[in-house]
Order: structure tokens, then C-alpha cells, then sequence
């Protein structure tokens, strides 16, 4: 079986991948997550998720390789790590009331075969109104800074929400492990067998 590497330094992302009992490793890719211009979100999210497994495949020359990006669109606005409180809180007073919708890209890259596989998986957040009271209590508590649209929600994150929508939970937190199995097992790495 082909070792795998997960190209990303997120302690979610490894997580969510410790849950299909697998053995890998963790790289980190250099990619310039830069989008271009006039690029959708689906289109940016699988470009980069490409590049981030295309980082790696000169070290990993055996190997399947794991890459994905994660944004999120609010009111027709790709919007992605807020990095800062400033930036939270902007995001979470976009979403309230909203849907938003959440763009995963994923790629598999074997680079023994050079072959791959890539898609975009959405996942949709129903927020419910939010005042300014709520949003900084949630920001002071857990301090999201690195995740997309401002929240956590695998935790209090779930307290901001009136619905959530979507094939694969796991996508939100942000790598969808019903499409990554299918294209494992396609890869011949059943994580059942």
C-alpha cells in the first residue's frame, strides 16, 4: 500500500484523516493561495488543493498525496481565514442571517502513477441572527482565527447556526472523508480492508 501524505499543516484537517484509521504523514506545501482573478470559489478551492499535493510529489515520489483548500462565500463574496478579531467579527456579521456556503476542493495525487483525481464539495451553513454580543462572547471563547468564515463547528461554533446542510460533515471542518474514501479505494486503499 502507498504511503499517504496529507499536504497541509491544519490539526483539524490531520483529525478528520485519523478517523479513517490510516497510517500518514503530514508536509507542509508551499503554495501561494493567491486567487486569481475572476476565479470561483469551486475553481480556486481545486486549484489549490492540486497545488498543495503537486507541492509535495518531487519528495514523495511513491506516495499518495492528499492536498485541499478550503473558503467560504457570503452574499456572493469568497471569504476566507480572518486571521485577526477585526476580520471575525466583520465575517460573522456578514454571515448572520445568511446561508453560506462552503466551497471544499480535495485532490488525491499518486505520484507513482501520476495520475489524480480532484472535485469540490460544498457544504451549507444557515446562520441565525447574530447581535454584536453574541459574536464577540463566541470570538473571546474560541478565537477562530485560522478557519474559514470565522467558526469552529465541531465546537461552540454550533451555537450560531439555525441549520446545517450537506453530504459529509466533515467537509465543513474542512476535508470530506465520504469523497476521499471513494477515491482511495479507487487508488486501491480501502480503509476496511
Amino acid at each position: 500500500m502507498p504511503q499517504l501524505v496529507l499536504a497541509s499543516t491544519s490539526s483539524y484537517r490531520r483529525a478528520l484523516l485519523e478517523k479513517l484509521q490510516l497510517p500518514f504523514i503530514t508536509a507542509a506545501p508551499e503554495t501561494d493561495e493567491t486567487p486569481m482573478p475572476a476565479e470561483t470559489a469551486s475553481a480556486l478551492v481545486q486549484r489549490l488543493a492540486q497545488a498543495k499535493a503537486q507541492a509535495l510529489a518531487a519528495h514523495y515520489p511513491q506516495h499518495l498525496i492528499i492536498g485541499s483548500d478550503q473558503v467560504c462565500v457570503i452574499n456572493g463574496a469568497i471569504i476566507g481565514k480572518p486571521h485577526n478579531h477585526a476580520n471575525a467579527v466583520k465575517q460573522l456579521h456578514q454571515a448572520s442571517g445568511q446561508c453560506v456556503t462552503f466551497y471544499t476542493g480535495l485532490a488525491l495525487l499518486n505520484t507513482a502513477t501520476n495520475s489524480h483525481s480532484c472535485l469540490c464539495e460544498t457544504f451549507d451553513v444557515y446562520f441565525r441572527t447574530l447581535n454584536s454580543a453574541e459574536i464577540e462572547g463566541y470570538l473571546s471563547r474560541e478565537q477562530p482565527w485560522n478557519c474559514a468564515g470565522s467558526f469552529k463547528s465541531e465546537g461552540l461554533g454550533i451555537t450560531l447556526f439555525d441549520k446545517l446542510s450537506g453530504r459529509d460533515p466533515n467537509t465543513l471542518i474542512g476535508l470530506p472523508l465520504i469523497a476521499l474514501t471513494q477515491m482511495l479505494i479507487e487508488q486501491g486503499v480501502n480503509p476496511l480492508l
